[in-house]
């Protein structure tokens, strides 16, 4: 599906991390995290889902999350570094399509941004895999907004240079599709390669 609005030239490409750029990573961190406190895993989210929104704006670190999360799950806080980091680098897959995809972008002169909703070990993750294709990096947990908030798009594409309507934003929730569309940009929801290529090129992207 494609949102769009008035028609104008598009110069930036925003693209989300899981479920987009990578598998998405939420039932490995689940299953990761659940096993490593012995706990179900429904029990598990039903606590996640208490602080997960403060976990993301960068409200919690992540000792704090995790001292959340313990004292609701009635277990001992883990004694690792960062077990969210752990989990994440367990979960983490890349769509090397999607990264080959961006290269074509870059190579026809594309702004490429990076927006997600995303807690701080997870963005010590992403910078040790020395990714140098995003012009533009807009992490949840450092700006204090997450998607749909209308702002956190507003960012990104201040930090592109671009107006709203030269952006289109990739996501594969429809939410968030929804809210990049309320900002003002176009967006489609990411199903595959293939439909990502053709939806692009029918906003009169150059995929090849």
């Amino acid at each position: 599906m494609v949102f769009n609005n008035i028609m104008s030239e598009i110069k930036a490409v925003i693209f989300d991390w899981g479920g987009v750029l990578v598998d998405n990573p939420r039932a490995g961190l689940v299953e990761y995290c659940s096993k490593g406190f012995g706990v179900a895993e429904k029990n598990y989210l039903k606590a996640y889902h208490k602080f997960d929104e403060a976990f993301h704006k960068g409200q919690l670190s992540e000792d704090d999350f995790w001292a959340n999360m313990c004292n609701e799950l009635k277990v001992d806080e883990p004694n690792v570094d960062s077990l969210w980091g752990q989990a994440f680098e367990a979960a983490y897959s890349p769509k090397e399509e999607v990264f080959c995809l961006i290269d074509i972008l870059k190579s026809n002169s594309y702004k490429i941004g990076f927006l997600s909703n995303t807690e701080e070990p997870s963005v010590v993750f992403f910078y040790k895999q020395g990714y140098d294709v995003f012009d533009a990096i807009v992490f949840s947990c450092e700006v204090g907004f997450t998607k749909p908030q209308k702002e956190i798009y507003e960012l990104a594409i201040g930090k592109l240079g671009v107006e709203a309507n030269q952006a289109v934003f990739i996501d594969d929730i429809p939410e968030y599709i929804d809210g990049a569309h309320e900002a003002g940009l176009n967006g489609i929801v990411f199903k595959d390669i293939e439909q990502l290529k053709n939806d692009l090129e029918i906003l009169g992207v150059k995929v090849n």
